[in-house]
């Protein structure tokens, strides 16, 4: 998910192209015994209305008008034009998301599917999730994803409470969310649902209802985020009423405890799921792996021997899918600089429960641990993290201040 741009800074976007795979794999100061882990990212970025928190690049399109063809000819460009920053390495998760995927058909799922496996190497047990909107739904619409080749459902409930559906803007209502989330948990063995809390007007009470409602719905994986107010977005400009910091607190602490005794582990903030079905595709993420994001204003993150590359492609759709067939798709091409690695990598990696081995560092950054002794020792005296041996964990206060913990390892000025 990419947050949106101002509509200057999409006006003066400009199309850099993906360079010769030779200028990535030039001498520099880094040296990465072993490329991490690869996933893909495929953003389709259509909605049926933009919620006025969001601010992911989607845009606001009636499901009839959709152009899945040419954005599916797009993709395909897209990724031809990627596969020799990425070739021989296989694929090991693929998350379609949005906007709201579940726009397009499971025929138009079907085709980018088969498209993606004639392209390129997937692991056998490749996790291949997309996000789906209950306002989207009908009836067998999830089975036929599932027939598509689609592994993994990520229903976008929020809340189901009519109140807060329509605070946020949502499309759907409580009836719809209960026969979707129905229907995915018949449809696959792993689903996964949004929740949101702290939402305007909400009460311990309420989201204890919405969190037990979810619940009983026996999700694999619950994603639960609190209401944030994003910039470029309705909520920033007219802001609803906020919950108290002390009351989200409390909620969090519900969040937690409701899980718990439902069966699902909290392994990242904002993540529970039961023993197995942790998003193998998220993980990647937060474990600095790489990925290669195709699509509308994607991101994409690339090791090589001796370098980091992050990639942005074109936000608008229609100038994207114009300059992905050119061949040309790719807005911003940077490498990562050498002093900002440590910061990106805890960035991720302290957002897990269990944290990460210390060698983990070395191999997706190609630096020393040293670079990070200082930040680890503050980090260790102020209560914010917790060591045994060569395993790095945040503690029960570093999660409750992830931020301060993070800023820790940021490169000095």
């Amino acid at each position: 998910m990419i947050p949106i741009q101002s509509q200057a800074a999409v006006q003066v976007e400009q199309a850099v192209g993906v360079q010769d795979v030779g200028h990535y794999m030039r001498p520099g100061l880094l040296q990465l015994a072993a490329l991490p882990p690869l996933s893909l990212y495929v953003h389709l970025p259509w909605c049926l209305k933009k919620c006025p928190y969001c601010d992911f690049n989607s845009h606001e399109m009636r499901q009839a008008e959709l152009p899945e063809q040419p954005y599916l000819q797009a993709l395909m460009a897209d990724l031809e034009a990627a596969l020799p920053l990425i070739w021989g390495r296989t694929v090991h998760s693929i998350f379609i998301g949005g906007g709201t995927p579940s726009l397009f058909s499971p025929q138009a799922i079907e085709q980018l599917l088969e498209g993606l496996r004639a392209r390129l190497r997937l692991a056998a047990d490749c996790e291949i999730t997309l996000e789906a909107n209950p306002g989207t739904f009908e009836k067998d619409r999830f089975r036929a994803y599932r027939a598509a080749g689609v592994t993994r459902l990520s229903v976008g409930v929020q809340s189901f409470d009519d109140r807060f559906l329509q605070a946020l803007g949502r499309v759907h209502d409580r009836k719809q969310a209960l026969s979707a989330v129905e229907e995915a948990a018949s449809a696959f063995d792993t689903f996964n649902l949004d929740l949101m809390y702290a939402l305007p007007g909400q009460t311990l009470d309420a989201l204890h209802r919405d969190v037990s409602t979810a619940l009983a719905l026996q999700p694999a994986h619950l994603s639960i985020y609190h209401l944030t107010i994003e910039p470029n977005t309705f909520f920033a400009k007219y802001p609803p009423p906020p919950v108290d910091d002390d009351t989200a607190a409390d909620m969090l602490d519900l969040i937690t405890d409701l899980t718990a005794q439902a069966g699902l582990r909290r392994y990242e903030v904002s993540a529970y799921a039961r023993t197995g079905h942790s998003c193998r595709h998220n993980l990647n993420y937060w474990q600095f792996g790489d990925y290669l994001g195709i699509g509308a204003g994607a991101h994409s993150k690339l090791s090589f021997a001796h370098r980091v590359v992050r990639q942005v492609r074109l936000r608008d759709p229609a100038r994207y899918t114009a300059q992905a067939l050119a061949g040309n798709a790719v807005a911003r091409d940077d490498e990562v600089r050498r002093s900002e690695l440590p910061f990106e990598f805890m960035l991720n990696v302290l957002r897990m429960a269990d944290g990460f081995d210390l060698a983990l560092f070395t191999e997706r950054t190609g630096l020393p641990i040293s670079t990070i002794a200082s930040g680890l020792a503050q980090a260790e005296q102020g209560g914010l993290l917790a060591r045994d041996g060569d395993r790095v964990r945040p503690t029960v206060r570093g999660f409750d201040f992830l931020n301060d913990l993070q800023s820790l390892f940021l490169p000095a000025s």
